[in-house]
């Protein structure tokens, strides 16, 4: 049990010790991505192959530190020397790689960063980021912190994500030797519930999952009334090829529950909830895991540090629904509703779950505030713009050719996260838009690459923020085709409450639908238009309210392409099946490769004769394109039936 400082100050020692023992330790990031990638495989080997090595040499498991392009990654600490990380590790590879540390030797295949580099470490480490409990960090848990420079990293800073990668998710005692719940002592011990609202107000930390509104600020009007109050953590992470939320509660599942903790005292709650999706099965076990160790703890419950501050909290399971994520219908899921959001004339911070006062953050929001009160909220509002403050999480995926989680200071440009952190385009492509804020984001067009990332730019480029995800798409991209598909989802996970969006989004892609198979009209540009307008301007939610966003970005940016299609009945990036077909040219040797591979048996011919393509049972699928060996097969759009596959978007 922790009920004072000096018990804190143990349990850090002793989670300093599993973070860079005094012998050999072998990390292996087991994080989803890292698990999907062979992580456990990895895991498995190195287990094998310590037992060869013996004293005490270990194996353990950290969550995701942003490289998933890398997966599976492998470290290596040893007394005396600098982190060493692998990366694309095969199970085959692992016990040479122990064997040549254990003779003191390196292997370099697969390691990350250069030799000298990683020679320097150990006389430039410094632990800038972090205030630590006690007078001064060991020297060895700061050199386990160290991150190589790598282009991937150069420009991020990780605050949210302080701890994944670096500790056990699974172990409370790494994560208090980290500072771990010490701003919680101090917040208890020190400090009243209204200056905690000061302090994270004073700090600018605007909500990370989409809205972008003011913490202390709502956290502040909630206090302000009346009632038995609630706090809540919305883990409902909804948007395609995002993953932030569930990194961070994979990676570091104690920051959110410190960050709950410390909320629940501002705002002199006693109950909390974390709605976590039930697709995210290993989030919810080692979060249900950190909970379960902070109850043991005496970190949650009753009289926590001998004060009179009790809190509890538990898991709700999401089924799933996308509308979930907004506020209301997440509160009306916890209660057993349907999950329909509601108008929000009276706000959740006034009448929310269970018509009591309740404050809804997301998880990493709640992540920031632990840092918050143990660096300060000038510390914080140092970082970022003036009306963004602090860093943000993204996934950044794509066509990218670092694929990852990023953590970036608000201001970086769209340009430096997808150029110097991620990459630029795979096979020397062309950027064509970036997705930002989820399937209710904007496209947002190569002329503004030099964009500041922050809430308030996102939202004037006609995009947003959202919880976090950016898709990156190149020339070979068509935005027509991509605006159908997100309006596609978001109408198939409407909850159908109100009008405007159920049948506006309806209507949105069954117009949509008609331009990719060119079948479309000029006015349909016009009706596209005031569809998004009546649909911003009734819905009953924020998924409603936001859902014509990728339409109108992409008319405001490509009209170009919709125009393309309409009057030429043209794909410019031939994407849109029903305006491209196969045709097989005088290249062709009649090797009958094309035949045998066409799954509908649209392709005749004889061997070593010229192979002919049966339009009519055609399903455009491009395998005999795929196939050929001699270049014979041309994809082309409907009425320009010479241009080559490669042909650039106008």
């Amino acid at each position: 049990m922790i009920k004072s400082l000096a018990d804190l100050e143990k349990a850090a020692s002793e989670g300093a010790r599993n973070i860079h023992p005094p012998y050999l330790k072998v990390m292996v990031g087991a994080a989803t991505c890292g698990i999907a990638s062979g992580a456990n495989e990895v895991i498995a080997a190195a287990e094998e192959s310590i037992k060869l090595i013996g004293n005490g040499a270990v194996v353990t498991r950290t969550g995701c530190i942003g490289m998933c392009y890398e997966e599976p990654l492998l470290d290596i600490l040893k007394p005396g020397w600098p982190r060493l990380t692998y990366s694309h590790v095969k199970p085959e590879q692992v016990a040479g790689i122990l064997e040549a540390v254990k003779d003191g030797k390196v292997i370099k295949e697969g390691l990350l960063g250069k030799i000298e580099e990683i020679e320097d470490i150990t006389r430039n480490t410094r632990n800038t980021r972090y205030r630590f409990p006690l007078e001064k960090v060991p020297q060895e848990v700061a050199e386990a912190e160290h991150l190589f420079k790598l282009p991937f990293t150069d420009k991020q800073q990780h605050l949210a994500m302080r701890n994944c990668g670096i500790i056990d998710p699974e172990s409370i005692e790494e994560y208090i030797a980290r500072g771990g719940y010490f701003g919680l002592y101090e917040v208890l011990t020190e400090m009243e519930p209204d200056e905690v609202i000061d302090m994270v107000d004073k700090a600018g930390l605007r909500g990370r999952g989409g809205g972008g509104f003011g913490t202390g600020r709502k956290w502040r009007y909630c206090k302000q009334t009346e009632g038995y109050r609630y706090v809540i953590c919305n883990a409902d992470e909804g948007d395609p090829g995002a993953y932030m939320d569930r990194s961070l509660l994979e990676s570091d599942p104690h920051s959110v529950i410190e960050g709950m903790l410390i909320g629940a005292y501002a705002l002199e709650s006693q109950q909390g909830y974390v709605y976590v999706r039930a697709e995210y099965p290993l989030a919810m076990q080692r979060l249900q895991k950190a909970i379960d160790d902070a109850y043991a703890h005496g970190l949650l419950g009753e009289v926590i540090f001998g004060t009179e501050f009790s809190f509890n909290l538990r898991i709700v399971k999401g089924g799933g629904a996308f509308v979930c994520g907004e506020s209301t219908a997440l509160m009306a899921s916890i209660e057993g509703k349907p999950g329909e959001p509601r108008a929000k004339y009276v706000h959740t911070v006034e009448k929310g779950l269970w018509n009591q006062p309740t404050v809804l953050n997301n998880v990493e929001t709640w992540a920031n505030v632990p840092l918050i009160i143990n660096k300060g909220a000038d510390w914080f509002a140092s970082i970022g713009t003036e009306g963004s403050k602090g860093t943000k999480i993204f996934s950044l995926v794509g066509n990218v050719e670092r694929a990852g989680l990023v953590e970036v200071p608000m201001g970086i440009t769209l340009k430096e996260i997808i150029y110097d952190i991620g990459g630029g385009i795979p096979g020397g492509k062309r950027f064509k838009a970036i997705q930002t804020g989820g399937p209710s984001g904007g496209c947002i067009p190569e002329s503004l690459l030099d964009l500041e990332v922050d809430f308030d730019t996102l939202w004037e480029a006609g995009s947003m923020m959202g919880s976090g995800g950016m898709i990156v798409m190149d020339e070979e991209t068509c935005m027509v085709d991509v605006a159908k598909f997100f309006i596609e989802f978001l109408k198939d996970e409407s909850c159908g409450k109100c009008v405007s969006c159920r049948e506006g989004l309806s209507q949105m892609h069954e117009i949509l639908r008609r331009i990719t198979e060119g079948e479309g009209q000029e006015s349909d540009l016009d009706l596209l238009e005031e569809l998004g307008k009546v649909m911003q301007d009734s819905s009953l939610c924020a998924l409603g309210s936001s859902a014509p966003n990728p339409v109108l970005s992409t008319l405001r940016f490509f009209r170009d392409e919709y125009l393309a299609h309409i009057r030429e009945k043209r794909c410019p990036a031939a994407v849109c099946t029903a305006l491209i077909h196969y045709e097989i040219n005088e290249n062709c040797t009649g090797c009958t490769l094309c035949a045998k591979n066409c799954p509908v048996h649209a392709i005749a011919g004889k061997v070593k004769k010229l192979h002919v393509i049966d339009q009519d049972k055609c399903i455009k699928c491009g395998v005999c394109q795929d196939v050929c060996k001699f270049d014979a097969v041309t994809r082309n759009t409907r009425n320009t039936r010479n241009t080559h596959s490669s042909e650039k978007p106008s």
